[in-house]
């Protein structure tokens, strides 16, 4: 049996994002283990889904989660993407976590 993964390329992406949100495109490839160029397209796709806000700061993107959006789940419609990273994603001795997320609703 091949091998497989409970995370997508995207989750993955968006797990390092989470962890740093001043993140480098070369980082998310290395993490990720994919090529820069897959990395770009997968935060391109985050992006145009509303899922990421990327902002320029100086030479460097910095992004914001949209953690209020509902993650793409046919069986369960109801789960926002922070309540995923809230299981994913491991929190600092203080309880709190050193990403940026945004949890307002999104303007449509």
């Amino acid at each position: 049996m091949p091998p497989f993964g409970f995370l997508t390329n995207h989750g993955l992406a968006l797990l390092c994002i989470a962890e740093d949100p001043e993140i480098r495109m070369r980082d998310i490839a290395a993490n990720v283990q994919i090529t820069e160029r897959a990395a770009q397209r997968i935060v391109a796709d985050l992006v145009d889904a509303g899922y990421l806000d990327r902002q320029r700061v100086g030479r460097r993107n910095r992004y914001t989660i949209q953690a209020s959006l509902p993650i793409s789940l046919p069986a369960k419609r109801d789960i926002d993407l922070n309540s995923l990273l809230n299981v994913l994603l491991p929190t600092a001795s203080s309880g709190q976590r050193k990403h940026a997320l945004s949890t307002a609703t999104p303007a449509a």
